[in-house]
């Protein structure tokens, strides 16, 4: 069946990086593992042998019929749905288990599909993702390097990322016109250790990075923060005000909202899309 550009079908041909991926998983002998976007099911096929249970969710109707034709329902059930109407939490808790999840994710909508996992953090155990490489650089970035943004900070705020391997175009039915990395993202939410709130603590990270040009302080001030507060905050978290939100860590991204927390007054209008 050829490819739907819509959907953003590119589907993996590569044998050596269909094990590598599954490989990656780890041991799910006796685990269910929900893989996003199955296509023409060349990574559902070795997950079939090596999983207890699959969860096929695949939006292309033509597609899912194909993978319902080709797998027995008692490894693998396709779920005709946007992964973005997924219920993981209903999933996992139906399965007495955190789930691990697997899949090349279209790049159309890879960032919604990343903090859709995210947001359901505690139902999920690991992730075994292929993404456009400029996102998954972005994704694993490091505090003070180029690609390192609210995208970095949301996702390991979840937990710990590690990039795997990245593959040409070739490695593809059609080619893409980028290349994809492989990354593992393993789920440990640090919001407890961190001391901070999640709701409230993403508005401020929002604002932290609405301006990439901007100085932190500036763009604090934007949001509605009194000039006195934020250069007092910044004062005692040690910072410099020509810093930029870039440059900071978690860690003191999670100390400057604390010191700023008690009297805060930033405006809804100045806020971001995440």
């Amino acid at each position: 069946m050829p490819a739907r550009s819509r959907l953003g079908q590119n589907f993996l041909h590569d044998a050596a990086a269909i094990q590598r991926i599954v490989a990656a998983l780890g041991d799910c002998a006796h685990r269910l593992v929900v893989e996003i976007g199955p296509g023409r099911g060349a990574i559902t096929r070795l997950l079939a042998a090596r999983a207890r249970q699959v969860l096929a969710i695949e939006l292309d109707p033509v597609l899912a019929a194909q993978l319902r034709e080709t797998f027995p329902p008692e490894r693998v059930t396709v779920v005709p749905i946007d992964v973005l109407d997924f219920d993981f939490a209903a999933t996992a808790a139906g399965a007495g288990e955190r789930l691990i999840v697997v899949g090349n994710l279209p790049y159309y909508i890879t960032s919604p599909i990343l903090l859709k996992l995210a947001a359901n953090a505690t139902a999920l155990d690991s992730a075994v993702l292929m993404v456009q490489r400029e996102v998954a650089d972005r994704v694993v970035a490091a505090p003070g390097s180029r690609d390192y943004g609210l995208l970095s900070v949301t996702v390991q705020l979840h937990g710990p990322v590690q990039p795997l391997f990245t593959l040409p175009p070739a490695a593809f039915s059609p080619p893409p016109e980028v290349h994809s990395t492989v990354f593992r993202w393993r789920f440990e939410p640090r919001f407890q250790a961190l001391g901070i709130e999640p709701e409230p603590f993403f508005v401020f990270l929002r604002q932290a990075f609405a301006q990439k040009r901007k100085t932190l302080a500036n763009n604090l001030r934007a949001a509605g923060y009194p000039a006195s507060q934020v250069q007092t905050a910044l004062s005692i978290a040690a910072i410099s005000p020509a810093t930029r939100a870039e440059a900071l860590s978690i860690e003191t991204f999670a100390a400057l909202w604390k010191s700023l927390r008690p009297n805060p007054a930033p405006s809804a209008s100045s806020t971001p899309e995440r």
